[in-house]
This record gives C-alpha cells, sequence and structure tokens, in this order.
C-alpha cells in the first residue's frame, strides 16, 4: 500500500512538474526568426541557406521542446536598418517571434540587438563583424555565434606582415562592419611592424571598383586589403585581377566565405589566406553534418549556415534545461552550458554574449589540390578560442565588470 502511494505522488509530482514546464512556453510556440539578406550580395553567404538550416535543426531536435512546437519564420532585411528593424519589431510585437537570429549585417545587427533588450526577446548574430556588437552595444539578451572584425583580423595579419609583406592599404566598405575590420586589421599590422599606408572606402554593394583599385594601386603598399565581404569581395577580386593589381601587389581579403570561393573559382581564388570559424571538410562531424545539408540545399554550407544550426540547438536545449522561454532564463542556460557539436567543440557564451571557439587560418587550393566538388580549403593551423577573440576586459561590454 505504502508503495502504490509513493508511486502515485512520483506520477503527480512528475505531472504537475510537466504541466509547470509547458505553461512557461509563451504563446504555447516556441518562434524563431531568421532574419538576413534573402536576395541581395550577403544572400549566399547566409540567405535561403540559413532557413534551411535552422529547419534542420528544429528537425533534428524533434519539432518540439517541453512539448510545444517549434516554428521557423524568416525575413528579407535588404541589408538596410531599418528594414531589419521594423521586421524584428512586427516580429516581437505581432509574430510574438522568440528569438531572431542570423543578421549576416553589422548595422542591421545593432539595431535588431537594442529592439531584442527592450522587447526581452534574444537576438543571436551570425556573420557580424562589428565588435560593437558585444562590446560598447552590448546587451544581456544577445549572442554572437561565428566571428568578429578582431577574430577575422588579428592572426590574418600577423601572418602575413611576417612573410615580409608589410605595408598596408585598405579598400573599405563604409558601414559599421568594414570600418570595424579596418581599424582591427590596422591595429593588428601595427602591432606586428608592419605599417598601414591609406585606404579607401566604398559605398555597399559596388559594380565598379576601377577608381578605388587605381588608389590601391598608386600606393605602392605590398598589401592591398579587402575590408569587405560577400558581392563586393567577389567583384573587388575579379576587377583587381583584371586590373592587373596583382602583378606586383598581393591581395588579401580579410573575410571570405566558401560561397565567395565557389563563385570566383580555384583560379581566381587560389592562393588566398583566411580566417574562418567552419569548414565542411575539417573532420568526419563536418563532413557528416555538411552532406546532409548539401543533399537538401545543394551547396556545401557557409560558416553562417552551420552557425545558425549550431546557435538554434543550443537555444532549444537552453529552453528545455531552464523550463521556459523567457529570454533572460534562457539566456542564463545558454551561458551556463557549454557549446558541443559538429560546429564548435567546448565553446563558452561569456558575459558579453561572444561564443569564444577556435577560429582556423586556412588557404585556398590550386585547381590541381583540388580533388573534388568544393574541395577549396587546406587549414593551416588551429587559433584556440581564447587567442582568437578579444578577451572580456578589453571588449568595452558595460555589462562586464573591469
Amino acid at each position: 500500500m505504502r508503495l502504490r502511494l509513493a508511486l502515485v505522488s512520483v506520477l503527480l509530482v512528475t505531472t504537475l512538474a510537466g504541466r509547470g514546464a509547458h505553461a512557461q512556453i509563451s504563446d504555447d510556440l516556441v518562434k524563431i526568426g531568421v532574419l538576413n539578406d534573402q536576395t541581395g550580395l550577403y544572400a549566399d553567404l547566409g540567405g535561403p541557406g540559413s532557413v534551411v538550416a535552422a529547419k534542420m535543426a528544429v528537425d533534428d531536435f524533434g519539432g518540439k521542446v517541453l512539448g510545444k512546437p517549434i516554428e521557423i519564420v524568416s525575413g528579407d532585411h535588404q541589408n538596410k536598418s531599418d528594414v531589419g528593424a521594423g521586421i524584428a519589431r512586427e516580429w516581437f510585437d505581432v509574430g510574438k517571434v522568440d528569438m531572431a537570429i542570423g543578421f549576416d549585417n553589422s548595422s542591421v545587427a545593432l539595431a535588431v540587438e537594442q529592439l531584442a533588450a527592450e522587447k526581452n526577446r534574444i537576438a543571436i548574430a551570425g556573420a557580424v563583424g562589428s565588435t560593437a556588437f558585444t562590446g560598447k552595444s552590448c546587451t544581456p539578451n544577445e549572442a554572437s555565434w561565428v566571428y568578429d572584425s578582431y577574430a577575422l583580423t588579428t592572426s590574418l595579419a600577423k601572418a602575413v606582415v611576417a612573410e615580409g609583406r608589410d605595408t598596408w592599404f585598405f579598400l573599405t566598405v563604409d558601414y559599421a562592419f568594414g570600418h570595424s575590420l579596418e581599424a582591427d586589421a590596422s591595429a593588428a599590422v601595427k602591432a606586428a611592424g608592419g605599417k598601414v599606408l591609406g585606404s579607401v572606402r566604398h559605398p555597399l554593394n559596388t559594380a565598379d571598383f576601377s577608381s578605388y583599385l587605381l588608389q590601391a594601386q598608386s600606393s605602392g603598399a605590398k598589401v592591398v586589403a579587402f575590408a569587405n565581404g560577400g558581392g563586393d569581395m567577389v567583384n573587388a577580386t575579379k576587377q583587381a585581377n583584371e586590373f592587373g593589381l596583382t602583378k606586383n601587389q598581393s591581395i588579401v581579403s580579410l573575410l571570405v566565405f566558401i560561397s565567395d570561393v565557389h563563385s570566383m573559382q580555384l583560379q581566381a581564388a587560389q592562393g588566398l589566406k583566411l580566417v574562418t570559424a567552419f569548414y565542411w571538410d575539417r573532420n568526419a562531424e563536418t563532413r557528416a553534418w555538411s552532406k546532409r545539408f548539401f543533399a537538401k540545399f545543394g551547396r556545401m554550407p557557409t560558416m553562417p549556415q552551420a552557425a545558425v544550426y549550431s546557435a538554434i540547438t543550443h537555444y532549444l536545449g537552453a529552453i528545455k534545461a531552464a523550463g521556459t522561454d523567457e529570454a533572460k532564463a534562457v539566456m542564463a542556460k545558454m551561458r551556463e552550458l557549454p557549446v558541443n557539436d559538429f560546429y564548435v567543440k567546448n565553446g563558452r557564451l561569456r558575459a558579453d554574449g561572444r561564443l569564444v571557439h577556435d577560429m582556423y587560418l586556412a588557404q585556398v587550393k590550386t585547381p590541381a589540390e583540388s580533388k573534388e566538388p568544393w574541395d577549396y580549403y587546406k587549414i593551416l593551423s588551429t587559433i584556440p578560442g581564447d587567442q582568437a577573440f578579444r578577451s572580456l576586459a578589453d571588449g568595452g561590454c558595460p555589462l562586464v565588470k573591469r
């Protein structure tokens, strides 16, 4: 009799606990919004592929968390901060979106980050280079999952200067992302003993780089560094080759995605050194997931697309652990739990929202070295996370006690 009563008590407690957990899911639904450039110059690096990765994460999680369904919605911010902020505001106020992810544009990310904090929602950045996101503009409700300009430039600049290419000229996209890339790369060049001879800035989505390349050529710098990304980087690189810039100067691209290399083809991209957070062919785990992604999307994943899967999986795990989708409770669990998946091993989310993880110094293969489609990178070395990213104390996040 006592045993039966004990069993009944356990079942009752379990049932009530389950009901309590379910009651903590707002609107009986966990809703995630993928907000990025779906059609423009950054669409290849994130775009529709990030939506595919998000849906894969939900499917692999079982489609539910704490017994409630998970829904993915998506929006195209057109690389305009006001458009991005407008979509996010509608999502948070009307659409009941709990977490927005992606962005792939620093200006949009900085706008949505503040809005998410105001509405007590969560904002997770994918391809966002501005260090301000986890620095002076940090909030308790954000995370940055891929890179920032410090991680992209510091190790790369040090390696290039060590090879004797010690005078630099920057060709920079004129918004927060480009400014941050140039600033961090310049600091790294000078710290390594090099010199910065000048820079020129171009608008986002520039078609004709001839006047900018002429200024770079006339600078006499050994290195012309492209502080831009996506379609801008691809167009600048192609036009630099056509312009004959590479005969006497070296090109360094501070941000390269595998989609860029695929677009340029190995003949144009070969030899480029870069820093990346992810490469599909790095080990058995990355290959297995990437081949699943390829089967759904027809292209190998970029680092932001892989990161969307990783971040959503970690977010859903944090909801399960916290027993609620309330933003601050979930963020606390996201910081408490380590990140371990095909994308990151032993990653940790700091108080400023920076996911600290290893980065990789890579080089684009020659056509002769490539043995199969998408076989584009050689991994030269691993950059430990605590070296790849700024220290917590140096980040400038007002939430961090100095």
